[in-house]
């Protein structure tokens, strides 16, 4: 693949990147409410989401589903509802210090990849993330040669531009709770990171 065709889409994903959204929530809740490696944990598995979306765009999956209203649909309010239950579990953890260590709670199956797999599936169940490998990744896509190589070549150059932004905003988060690291203020950045989910997850899962 052409190389300034790369470069050409990684300066177009950029600014895309940098608004901040359902990754960047996570990865600052991440960090506040844990430690940096949980902030990295969380940048990975958000990194990982453009990879999913481009093997979907590349078996053709993705333009079903954006073509079918039904699916698209479906497709928001799932991905919705999962960041309102992603917000409203890191609300309640805030008040969870004083319960018994021993009281279960339900989990969904991919909890115990913390920060990775809330990552992962935030950005595999955005159907924006899924979008852009149907709106600006055939763009930069050369009929004359094979299609999935070339995807592929630009995923991961989207996966390198999610990786610096975030490990970079992860590194400002923890010197920046490093100075001010109070349990007041864990609190009430883990609760504004919960209701900024929340109000996503409803924008998502109601957006027309």
């Amino acid at each position: 693949m052409q190389w300034h065709l790369v470069l050409g889409f990684m300066a177009a994903i950029t600014p895309l990147t940098l608004i901040p959204g359902t990754s960047f929530t996570l990865v600052t809740q991440q960090v506040i409410a844990g430690s940096r490696s949980d902030g990295v944990r969380a940048t990975l598995g958000s990194a990982c989401g453009p990879l999913v979306h481009a093997t979907f765009a590349a078996i053709g999956l993705s333009a079903l589903v954006m073509s079918s209203a039904q699916a698209l649909t479906m497709v928001k309010f799932v991905g919705g509802i999962y960041l309102i239950w992603l917000g409203v579990t890191m609300w309640r953890s805030t008040r969870r210090g004083a319960e018994p260590a021993t009281r279960k709670r339900w989990r969904l199956p991919w909890d115990q990849l913390g920060g990775f797999g809330q990552g992962l599936w935030s950005n595999v169940l955005n159907p924006k993330a899924a979008s852009v490998y149907l709106t600006l990744v055939p763009q930069f896509l050369t009929s004359s040669r094979p299609i999935a190589p070339q995807i592929a070549t630009l995923a991961v150059a989207h996966v390198a531009v999610v990786l610096v932004w975030l490990l970079v905003w992860t590194c400002v988060v923890a010197a920046a709770r490093t100075a001010i690291d109070t349990p007041r203020i864990r609190r009430g950045m883990s609760r504004l990171a919960g209701a900024v989910l929340v109000a996503l997850g409803v924008r998502t899962a109601t957006a027309s």
